[in-house]
């Protein structure tokens, strides 16, 4: 079935979620990366793959990717013989799909009701746990699936390794929000890379809003002196990028702060959903070599 007209309006705070199965565990993404659901049988195993992998499938006339979620979590193979359900999911620029056991329905959520997993649990796949009743759904890392499979983080570093230096960008103050580990990394080796070396990161939209309140509280017009722009990713517990953008520019202070929205969700679909609530730039993540020129932009050349 095709996932449509359930977009909520840009940053209420809110999002869907959809709630599916794999092993008998539930897990959650987010409403807006997923494209399509249907079924698929005939699977065509790629020589030489990961065993996340599941293979290819011609989908419509076109050949999509899909990742084996039981493999993915349970390092147990789904059997290719039988019907599998696919969630069809766009990111990054990217069309893949994602092997799962049965979809249980859409849930409407505050990000606020999304709680950050303890510390002990490391560097895992799941970003967020939802408590639904007498049940926990697990809001997993996509984009880190896919780059864990893919060379995807070898082309970043290709395009850190291609970025100037400039020590005009030292004085340059940024605050960076975003909710995963590896990309804070990425972000802050190529912004270094280039000279930008005042970065202050945040794990999530409500940290990064407290910060800037707090600037503006103290400082009034003069909290420029502290932040020069904002880059903050949409998917994040407790506050979205979204939210984040929205709560900035409607701040009769902190207004004219740039916000430049970098993140997977940066589709031709979805667009104008940063555009509404008052974005001054929008990059997918794949784009990261734009990254330093924007932010020149808004900083150097203002």
């Amino acid at each position: 079935m095709k996932q449509k007209g359930i977009l909520l309006e840009s940053g209420t705070g809110e999002l869907e979620v959809l709630e599916f199965v794999v092993d008998n565990k539930h897990y959650a993404i987010n409403v807006i990366k997923t494209k399509e659901i249907f079924e698929v049988k005939d699977i065509i195993k790629i020589p030489n793959s990961s065993k996340a992998v599941a293979g290819v499938s011609l989908v419509r006339g076109e050949t999509m990717s899909l990742i084996d979620m039981r493999y993915v979590l349970e390092n147990k193979e789904m059997d290719r013989d039988k019907k599998n359900m696919v969630l069809s999911c766009e990111f990054n620029n990217m069309k893949v799909g994602f092997l799962i056991d049965k979809v249980l329905g859409i849930h409407r959520i505050g990000w606020n009701d999304i709680k950050e997993p303890d510390s002990v649990v490391g560097d895992s796949l799941v970003i967020g746990n939802i408590v639904l009743e007498d049940k926990v759904l697990m809001l997993l890392d996509f984009e880190k699936i896919v780059l864990d499979l893919t060379s995807s983080k070898g082309s970043y570093e290709g395009k850190i390794e291609k970025v100037k230096h400039s020590k005009e960008r030292g004085k340059v103050k940024l605050i960076l929000a975003d909710d995963s580990r590896m990309i804070r990394e990425m972000l802050k080796g190529t912004l270094t890379a280039g000279g930008y070396t005042d970065l202050t990161f945040f794990d999530n939209g409500e940290e990064a809003y407290r910060h800037l309140l707090q600037l503006a509280e103290e400082k009034g017009e003069g909290f420029k002196e502290n932040v020069d722009i904002l880059i903050t990713d949409i998917e994040m517990p407790k506050m979205d990028g979204h939210t984040l953008t929205r709560k900035i520019k409607e701040h009769n202070i902190l207004k004219d702060l740039p916000v430049l929205i970098f993140s997977s969700l940066i589709t031709d679909d979805l667009h104008h959903k940063g555009k509404s609530v008052g974005a001054d730039e929008q990059i997918s993540k794949p784009n990261i070599d734009s990254l330093i020129e924007i932010v020149d932009k808004y900083t150097l050349n203002k």
